[in-house]
């Protein structure tokens, strides 16, 4: 075993995250679900802040760190490497020797090796949860992500549940209007007149 689960604990988005700690050095890593997040084999490592979570793995000599996310069921293989606060998820792939670093996000079914990129999702900071495109057919609001089709089923009670301002409520509704242009999903939600 390369490392160990410590007792230290936190919770994210109603996801318990645990510390990993390095056996050979006695170093404290970054945080994981669950041991199927991060390999045994290898020198794959999660480090600082970074959190891995759902059916994503680590592995090779693949590493996470900084603030980076990695979730959903991405892999993150080789020698690659995602950092600062970079976001891979869905079924997106990072290998060989690329590098996802800042603010990019990468995810749906995206592949990155290399230093290529097959795919641009959209993702917006709103005033009250970030809004992105995860994949060709959903959306992520906050840490909930729904396809396209339940979104517009849902969209209000999730404005009520998480008590969304009027304001707030047209902002987003854009948000989602402005995608479907960008990715001709070929609906659009209603926008009320103030």
């Amino acid at each position: 075993m390369k490392y160990e689960l410590t007792v230290e604990t936190k919770e994210v988005c109603r996801i318990t995250f645990h510390r990993v700690k390095y056996i050979e050095t006695g170093e404290l890593g970054g945080w994981i679900e669950s041991e199927k997040n991060l390999s045994q084999d290898g020198n794959a490592q999660v480090y600082g802040n970074a959190q891995v979570s759902g059916n994503a793995q680590v592995s090779g000599n693949a590493q996470v760190y900084g603030n980076a996310q990695v979730y959903g069921d991405a892999w993150v293989s080789g020698n690659a490497q995602v950092s600062g606060d970079a976001r891979v998820s869905g079924d997106a792939r990072v290998s060989g020797d690329a590098q996802v670093s800042g603010n990019a996000r990468v995810s749906g079914y995206a592949r990155v090796s290399g230093n290529a990129w097959e795919t641009s999702p959209l993702q917006i900071q709103g005033t009250k949860f970030f809004f992105s495109v995860s994949s060709k057919n959903t959306i992520t609001v906050g840490c909930t992500t729904r396809t396209v089709a339940k979104w517009q089923i849902i969209y209000e009670e999730d404005f009520n549940q998480y008590d969304f301002t009027p304001e707030q409520r047209l902002e987003y509704k854009l948000y989602f209007n402005l995608a479907a242009q960008l990715y001709g999903w070929g609906v659009m939600l209603p926008i009320e007149e103030k």
